[in-house]
């Protein structure tokens, strides 16, 4: 790669001097081969914006034939050298599919020799920050070094999606969690059932979304079916579910055969539906099929829920009789938030007590941390970290949430927490929810009022639909809390 600018690029510790075709950490230089550096500058040049794998391979290796096998090596060589760890994106963010984007805030430093000796002071002080943290336990060290991270944070200027519902594939601000890997483990491994089980708004559909997104990439055909799309016709017997449930994998898979043309009325409908699976999908797909289901919780209460869950057993069960059988080709996936013991009462019958089952759990201080990173750093200095963490807990929506309200309108913590719990806070339309949700169910405002009280939850029931509604935390109803330290504040005044 030619006519190298004579810019230099500042990003976190690191200094970039393309002119000198060199990379110092700190002052000391980063060795790296003519290839890695080239990639490393186009990257950095770009930085905020994806490079297609065509893209970087053209402009790294112009007068050659590569394979993009050898871009990924290169990729995760320069990883590597720049110190990342093989699950974090401090610096390089792989986008599926599509290629690289380099994530790091990145500051062109003048050639004056006045801006390099700021430079070298900066890094300096890092240095001694770094040393006198030695004493630190892990999650405070966890978070000072997201605060001094700010340097390499990405620009406020570029536009920030918006808050709610399933966070995009290429999103830069999807927390990897560790039900992620154990999730793509499973995928990867064919596993005939994977549950996916989170209160809500925790991340469910978002990690559903990924591992139906590697799934693909390993060659499987996927299909996914979220149960909120459903109405009340197609939940009205389970005739109607297994026919619309049909419909609709045979439109996304693409399938020739219609399943009312082979529907026959004189059979039962799981019979019905499991021979067009049979039949129709596996017989006609030769390549592993995951099929993703969301939001199965609209299921439980309905008369029919033991039959469909049942036949889901039943499949499960089959591989094990017949382990060459159609059925090893599929996979259920069930991503669902409400306690399935409440309403399955024939543990034989559940799919909910086999295959790998996985919680989804609340962001911990240090992934906050990290996503205040990736939001330009709106929490300058640790302990605003854990001032916010204090406030808003690790519930996913509301952290992003109060992120991306600092990061927008540079308010300042301090003007946050002032309007945090009030209706026309930047958490008012959260908060009205939750409130008008438990007034609509007396028994579950009453449990509320209790736990308000410092008295423990009054029943089981209350404390499991309570935790999946993901308005309480804990383990039993003796140790059950507000999930948020927003909501006591909130529901005190709404509700006692």
């Amino acid at each position: 790669m030619d006519g190298r600018a004579t810019h230099r690029y500042e990003f976190g510790p690191y200094l970039l001097e393309p002119a000198e075709c060199r990379l110092l950490r700190r002052g000391r230089v980063v060795s790296l081969t003519p290839k890695l550096f080239d990639l490393l500058l186009v990257l950095v040049q770009h930085n905020g914006h994806i490079l297609k794998k065509e893209e970087l391979l053209e402009a790294v290796w112009p007068d050659a034939v590569v394979e993009e096998n050898n871009l990924s090596v290169s990729v995760s060589a320069l990883r590597k050298a720049l110190g990342e760890d093989s699950g974090a994106s401090e610096y390089i963010e792989t986008i599926p599919r599509r290629g690289y984007r380099f994530v790091a805030r990145v500051r062109e430093v003048s050639d004056e020799p006045d801006a390099l000796m700021i430079y070298e002071r900066r890094t300096a002080s890092i240095v001694i920050d770094e040393e006198e943290m030695g004493g630190e336990d892990d999650q405070s060290l966890a978070v000072r070094q997201s605060a001094a991270a700010s340097l390499s944070a990405p620009s406020l200027g570029e536009e920030l999606e918006p808050v709610g519902g399933a966070v995009p594939l290429d999103s830069r601000f999807y927390i990897v969690r560790q039900a992620d890997e154990e999730f793509i483990n499973a995928v990867t491994r064919k596993d005939s059932i994977v549950l996916v089980k989170g209160a809500r708004q925790v991340g469910k559909t978002s990690l559903l979304a990924r591992g139906l997104e590697r799934a693909r990439e390993q060659g499987a055909r996927v299909v996914l079916t979220d149960f909120q799309m459903l109405n009340e016709a197609d939940l009205s017997t389970v005739e109607s579910l297994f026919l619309t449930l049909a419909e609709w994998i045979a439109y996304r898979l693409d399938l020739p055969t219609a399943p009312r043309a082979v529907w026959d009325p004189l059979s039962s409908p799981n019979l019905n539906f499991e021979r067009y699976w049979q039949s129709h999908v596996l017989g006609h797909i030769s390549l592993p099929v995951l099929w993703g289901l969301d939001e199965v919780d609209r299921l439980f209460t309905r008369p029919f829920a033991g039959e469909v869950f049942g036949l889901f057993r039943s499949w499960h069960n089959a591989r094990a009789l017949d382990p060459q059988g159609l059925w090893e080709n599929l996979t259920l996936a069930i991503a669902y938030a409400t306690e399935a013991h409440l309403f399955i009462s024939d543990l034989n019958q559940s799919p909910f007590n086999v295959g790998t089952r996985l919680l989804l759990e609340d962001f911990t201080i240090q992934e906050v941390a990290e996503l205040n990173r990736r939001y330009g750093s709106p929490l300058r200095e640790a302990r605003e970290v854990e001032a916010y963490f204090r406030l808003v807990g690790g519930n996913p929506y509301l952290v992003r949430c109060g992120l991306h309200e600092l990061a927008v309108r540079r308010c300042g913590l301090a003007l946050l927490e002032v309007d945090a719990d009030h209706d026309d806070g930047p958490f008012g339309n959260h908060l009205r929810r939750l409130l008008t949700s438990l007034m609509q169910a007396p028994a579950l405002c009453e449990a509320v009022r209790e736990i308000l009280r410092g008295q423990p939850c009054p029943t089981a029931d209350s404390f499991y639909r309570l935790r999946s509604a993901g308005v309480i935390a804990g383990y039993t109803a003796r140790d059950a809390r507000l999930r948020c330290p927003l909501y006591p504040a909130y529901l005190t005044r709404h509700l006692l």
